[in-house]
């Protein structure tokens, strides 16, 4: 019996285990074809499928046993959240650490694991750890960076800049406010709720000209203090009502549902090994990295490593390192621009069991607020869960009041389907029209780093005689629907690869987007633009186009394709546009 390449097509009805797709060959009837995944099929001719004929009179479909369940196995990658936690102690205890905070009260920021910048072919531990913290005692910033197992030997940075603040810092900063006269009572009877609002830090400029580390706060309630931004300066303890720079202004606005932050964190596992098989079959193996714990200036969401379909590489790694927003007629104070970051794991709902700390194997889908309109739920981290013949991870992120949803689907057919959704809470400045846009970075490894070609497909054909013309040098290119232009990466020796096909709803990149992909070299230090949070709009959005000059050779290279998607969002949500976007990755020869 023949083993055939090209699979089965869409389902089109199903009765009990047997399921009827609509043919891809043209077989006699009571032909047989054994699909690569093992199932055999028949061709059949007509058939009666909950009470629809399947197919009809003239046309051969495949019948054969549905697919088997998907088995999706989870475990831990690299330390664990214990010796994690006793490197971080290790850390602050050291003597150059202790010295320099001796007197001094502080904030641990983040503590991450750290790779090491340099490709390996299987993956690898990553054993390098940094430490960021604040000084409130002398305002600054420490980073300290070590290895795992050498915590002896440190190295210890000093900025005068700030990182973004962390959970504990705002729950002391409200706590302040319920100290006020005027606030503190309305904050606790309730009739103030206090929420985490944008910019996260308000930038107060002392007489020396250095900026003090003031945390935002955001009020909802009735009278004068609906949607009222305060700051609040933990380290001198003082509260500043009025009068604020950079902030958006007092507004009666209702732009989304209620801030809520009512689940516990997420635990202290930052990577986790993923596999997943159906029968007897490994469909998928990678690495994923929680957003907490992603790589980049900002983080970059749900980070994936690693990623190889039925044993073949595909991506080294695959995240949104760029995130960013423009108000198009900015008013009241709001924007006009912000850059984002995607490392603030949000609460929402998922029901299941935790393999290991923020990695939940769900029973059903998990919800987010794109889903159920609520920011409210009972887990912060990375959910995985089955959809029919896709494997799906989905985690909700926060930047202020904005909610993001970070999506990764794995079809048993080899197709990955990344998708970004977007959100908020109730604020004073959503309501008015804003263009979010954000940057998918595929660092696409197909089958080998190197040997790499990247094609375009245009119809019409736009040069030579042939749909796909190959790119010899870094480019940036934009989508166009009226071509059905869409992009292929193979293995020049193997012939193997993967097409990725615009979104529909993935818009087209404006003045400030930039660009709709940008195909670049590889190189480790080109992992985001090095861009933190800012509202200028000079600064704030990608600044991808000086990765490409000067244009290097990109054929037969080591090739990372940036792909960016532009979503239109205001209260009306105009021109019917879905709050969710992102392109098709499908394999081909493979």
């Amino acid at each position: 019996m023949p083993v055939l390449d090209n699979e089965v097509g869409e389902v089109v009805g199903t009765v009990g285990d047997t399921e009827y797709r609509q043919v891809l060959l043209n077989p006699a009837v009571g032909a047989t074809h054994v699909t690569p995944d093992g199932r055999t099929w028949v061709a059949v001719r007509e058939g009666v499928v909950n009470g629809q004929v399947v197919p009809s009179p003239f046309t051969i479909h495949w019948k054969g046993t549905a697919e088997a369940e998907f088995d999706i196995g989870l475990e831990l990658h690299g330390p664990s959240p214990s010796q994690l936690d006793a490197a971080q102690s290790e850390l602050l205890q050291h003597p150059e650490v202790s010295r320099q905070l001796a007197g001094s009260r502080f904030q641990v920021l983040s503590f991450t694991l750290q790779d090491s910048g340099i490709k390996s072919g299987e993956p690898s531990i990553p054993n390098q750890v940094r430490l960021s913290l604040y000084d409130y005692t002398h305002n600054r910033t420490l980073v300290v960076t070590s290895r795992l197992g050498a915590s002896e030997t440190v190295e210890i940075s000093e900025y005068g800049s700030h990182e973004l603040p962390v959970r504990d810092e705002f729950d002391a900063a409200v706590n302040l406010l319920r100290q006020h006269a005027d606030l503190g009572p309305r904050l606790l009877d309730g009739t103030v709720t206090p929420y985490r609002p944008m910019p996260p830090l308000v930038p107060v400029e002392l007489p020396d000209g250095r900026i003090e580390r003031n945390i935002a706060v955001g009020l909802n309630g009735g009278g004068d203090t609906r949607h009222r931004i305060v700051s609040v300066n933990l380290n001198r303890d003082h509260i500043i009502v009025d009068r604020l720079p950079d902030v958006a202004f007092p507004s009666n606005s209702n732009c989304g549902p209620p801030a809520v932050d009512n689940c516990a964190g997420g635990g202290s596992a930052q990577r986790a090994n993923v596999t997943i098989k159906q029968g007897a079959n490994t469909l998928w193996t990678f690495q994923v990295v929680r957003p907490s714990a992603s790589s980049g200036t900002n983080g970059s969401a749900i980070e994936l490593q690693h990623v190889r379909y039925k044993g073949k590489q595909v991506l080294y790694r695959a995240h949104v390192p760029i995130l960013n927003i423009q108000y198009l007629n900015a008013g009241g104070g709001c924007g006009p621009t912000y850059r984002d970051w995607q490392n603030q794991e949000a609460c929402f709902q998922a029901t299941g069991t935790d393999p290991l700390p923020g990695f939940r194997l769900c029973s059903s889908p998990a919800t987010t607020i794109f889903d159920t309109g609520s920011d409210s739920g009972n887990f912060r981290g990375v959910a995985i869960y089955k959809q029919g013949q896709e494997v799906v991870l989905v985690s909700e992120l926060a930047a202020g009041w904005y909610r993001y949803i970070s999506i990764w689907r794995f079809h048993a057919d080899g197709t990955i389907r990344p998708r970004f959704a977007f959100g908020a809470t109730d604020n004073p400045c959503t309501c008015q029209t804003h263009h979010h846009h954000v940057y998918w970075r595929f660092d696409f490894d197909i089958e080998t780093a190197a040997n790499n070609l990247v094609e375009e497909f245009n119809d019409p054909i736009l040069v030579g005689n042939s749909h796909w013309h190959k790119k010899v040098y870094e480019i940036r290119r934009s989508r166009d629907a009226a071509h059905k232009r869409k992009w292929k990466v193979s293995n020049t020796v193997t012939g193997s690869g993967y097409e990725l096909i615009p979104g529909a709803n993935d818009g087209k990149a404006d003045a400030y987007g930039i660009g709709d992909l940008w195909i670049l070299r590889y190189k480790s230090s080109e992992i985001d633009d090095g861009q933190g949070f800012t509202k200028d709009p000079a600064l704030s959005f990608a600044h991808l186009d000086k990765f490409k000059s000067p244009a290097e050779l990109v054929e037969n290279q080591d090739v990372v394709l940036w792909y960016s998607g532009h979503f239109l969002h205001d209260e009306t949500h105009a021109g019917g546009q879905p709050h969710i976007i992102g392109p098709d990755l499908k394999p081909v020869n493979w």
